[in-house]
């Protein structure tokens, strides 16, 4: 498909450079041919009405400059549509001409040589003999005919060019309805590769789609669907150490489940899978390459996912840029990175469960930020975040480590009913809206050294079962000690 779309493009290039030289050797010879024809006597005399040739020489290039640059204007959203190898949408249609206008064209034409032949001999100079003046009328006819040749081929010319410009559509449509075709075979054949029962296949059927989304951006969205649709289907990871077979039993053949049922997929393979699955989003969710640089095959910051109940075996979505997000009910397997990823909408965790580490250290959540009821099996660290609305932790567990240090809350904090079961950390964090920890339990050491309530702050039915440091904590701009102080 890239091939088609960059021969196009050369092509339209060439064109573009050719009609733009004709129409400066064009624009020289009509020029030269107005200097010999008009005899010296017609100088003097448009000399004298300057004032009108001015107007007509500012009317007509007005209208040229305009029908130009509306020209160079559809010109240049076909250059940007170029830039991919995605099949360009055609233009919207040509109006057909009205059957008024040849008639029109005719008469004006014939307006136009008759006035230029009447104004020439009316503005005739008395002065010189009559064989003189006879060959200054001569001279008036054939320049007021010439005037109307001229006229009359630029409309000639100006049916030429939209009869080429229908042509042009024309083949445009073709190329759009053909580049959509194979657009959509290659998209259904993906899709069917990811329903196969061999994992190969499965892998071809993923970095096909992954192909037809970078070639094609308007399919970006739908394909990352796609993708996350294969992640929310159901999954059992396997077992770090599987049981061996016994040493007397045949292993059961590949994909065969034994029973002569539909064959079974061997989970080991379909972590390969996912994991290919996941990489695919992580890498062109990303919009600069390890080196600052802009990322060619990122896919912009208008994709949405939609990972709800979905099994993520060591995700890693950390430099990622997208919008809204939603990871309700999702279970992390492994390592949970979410480094310094920016959400430009909202973040949704609710119910998720976090089986290892999981890092949100730098993280930006433009929008709101939810993550009731989710368990951290592992250590969670948050440091250095930044909360642009509300962020809601409400009834979540950390069985781990808990860091908040430095982590800014522009909206509402909401703890209620949190569960720290080791040390939480939140040193020097900065609380700008509402801060509420009511009914929350912290086993470990409670780390609030340093911290800013701007707003209030709710510790009602709070436990501490350790230590609970408030040193250098402010309330409205005020010392604050801790609960126990208020």
């Amino acid at each position: 498909m890239g091939g088609g779309g960059g021969g196009t493009a050369r092509l339209r290039s060439v064109t573009r450079r050719i009609s733009t030289v004709l129409a400066v050797l064009g624009g020289l010879g009509v020029a030269a041919l107005v200097a010999v024809w008009v005899p010296a006597g017609w100088w003097a005399a448009l000399a004298a009405h300057w004032a009108v040739l001015l107007l007509v020489v500012a009317t007509v290039a007005a209208l040229t400059a305009s029908a130009v640059l509306r020209y160079r204007s559809g010109d240049r959203r076909r250059r940007a549509a170029e830039a991919s190898a995605a099949p360009v949408a055609p233009d919207r249609p040509l109006r057909p001409l009205p059957s008024w206008v040849i008639p029109a064209g005719a008469v004006a034409v014939a307006a136009v040589t008759w006035l230029a032949v009447w104004g020439l001999q009316a503005t005739l100079p008395e002065a010189g003999t009559q064989v003189q003046r006879a060959q200054l009328r001569v001279e008036g006819i054939r320049t007021g005919l010439t005037i109307g040749a001229g006229v009359t081929a630029a409309f000639a010319l100006l049916l030429a060019f939209r009869r080429q410009q229908l042509a042009e559509r024309t083949q445009q449509a073709t190329e759009y309805d053909a580049g959509e075709k194979r657009v959509t075979e290659l998209y259904v054949k993906a899709a069917e590769q990811l329903g196969s029962d061999k994992a190969p296949v499965r892998l071809a059927g993923l970095y096909a789609l992954e192909r037809l989304a970078q070639d094609n951006p308007a399919q970006r969205q739908s394909i990352v669907e796609v993708i996350c649709a294969y992640l929310r289907m159901p999954y059992t990871p396997p077992e770090a150490k599987p049981t061996p077979e016994p040493a007397d039993q045949a292993p059961a053949a590949e994909g065969s489940s034994g029973d002569g049922e539909k064959p079974t997929v061997d989970p080991r393979e379909e972590r390969q899978v996912r994991l290919a699955a996941q990489r695919i989003l992580a890498r062109h969710l990303r919009p600069e390459t390890r080196d600052k640089k802009p990322d060619p095959s990122y896919w912009g910051p208008a994709v949405v996912l939609d990972l709800t109940e979905a099994v993520l075996l060591d995700v890693d979505f950390s430099d990622c840029h997208l919008h809204d997000a939603t990871f309700t009910g999702a279970h992390f397997v492994g390592p949970a990175r979410f480094h310094s990823t920016t959400f430009s909408g909202d973040a949704r965790f609710r119910r998720a469960t976090f089986r290892g580490e999981t890092s949100f250290s730098g993280v930006t959540v433009r929008g709101t930020a939810s993550f009731d009821r989710v368990t951290f099996s592992g250590g969670a660290r948050f440091g250095g975040a930044m909360f642009g609305g509300d962020a809601w932790f409400g009834g979540v567990k950390f069985i781990g480590g808990t860091w908040f240090g430095r982590v800014m809350f522009s909206g509402g904090a909401g703890f209620e009913g949190a569960m720290f079961i080791a040390d939480a950390q939140f040193d020097r964090a900065m609380f700008c809206g509402g801060a509420w920890f009511s009914g929350a339990m912290f086993g470990g050491d409670a780390q609030f050294g340093g911290v800013t309530f701007r707003g209030d702050a709710w510790f009602g039915r709070v436990m501490f079962s350790g230590g609970a440091n408030f040193a250098g904590a402010t309330l409205n701009g005020e010392s604050y000690g801790g609960p126990a102080n208020q």
